[in-house]
């Protein structure tokens, strides 16, 4: 025996309303975003990673591609964020730790890495690979650079910023001043502007992400 098919009552009427416009306004602002965004004639967002490639980091860029390493890793604004991006680590990291890590990661990371490192891990193969293709790419990651100020970058951005101060008034914890000290009044390393590869301990790059924060 069929039944008869219920009418909506009035509160479902109102909720499915509610999800509908809801919908709607998203769909709106999307479409008005992606208008914007197509018809300007300069960038949305200020570029702060940049690159100028030698013979080896061209060969490493080849090598990184082809070695699917954008499976995981952005780079060149190309590939998934399932892992680090590499965009301005050049400005961070040195090209002798990278050399260093693609041979052998968890001897040169401060924690137990997630995919690189002996097998079963997914990114074995990378240490396994010849050493001159691994140095190849390891070029390649270091000439990817940040200007001071990028999210990737060593350091801040020159000067104060009252959104930085007020965010850390607003959620750092009142003992935040006597454990870790605000990188932005550490004078910046030599070419950090520019962005230029930067030797930079873990322990600073976590204190200059506090201090962004």
């Amino acid at each position: 025996m069929s039944k008869e098919k219920q009418p909506l009552k009035s509160g479902e009427k109102i909720l499915f309303g509610i999800v509908a416009v809801f919908i709607g306004l998203a769909v709106i602002a999307y479409v008005a975003l992606e208008t914007y965004r197509m018809t300007r004639t300069d960038p949305l967002f200020e570029n702060k990673t940049h690159y100028n490639f030698s013979e080896a980091g061209h060969l490493g860029s080849r090598l990184f591609r082809e070695a699917r390493c954008t499976a995981c890793h952005r780079a060149l604004r190309n590939g998934t964020n399932m892992g680090l991006s590499l965009d301005g680590v050049g400005s961070v990291r040195s090209l002798d730790w990278l050399v260093a890590f693609l041979a052998d990661p968890e001897a040169n990371y401060a924690s137990r890495t997630l995919d690189h490192g002996p097998s079963p891990k997914e990114a074995a193969y990378v240490s396994e690979m010849p050493e001159e293709d691994r140095y190849a790419i390891a070029v390649f990651i270091s000439e990817l650079k940040a200007e001071q100020g990028s999210s990737s970058a060593a350091m801040p951005p020159e000067g104060r910023s009252d959104f930085i101060d007020n965010m850390v008034g607003a959620w750092a914890p009142a003992d935040w001043k006597e454990r870790f000290q605000d990188i932005r009044t550490k004078e910046a390393p030599e070419g950090a502007s520019q962005g230029k590869p930067q030797s930079v301990s873990p322990e600073t790059n976590e204190s200059a992400s506090s201090a962004q924060e």
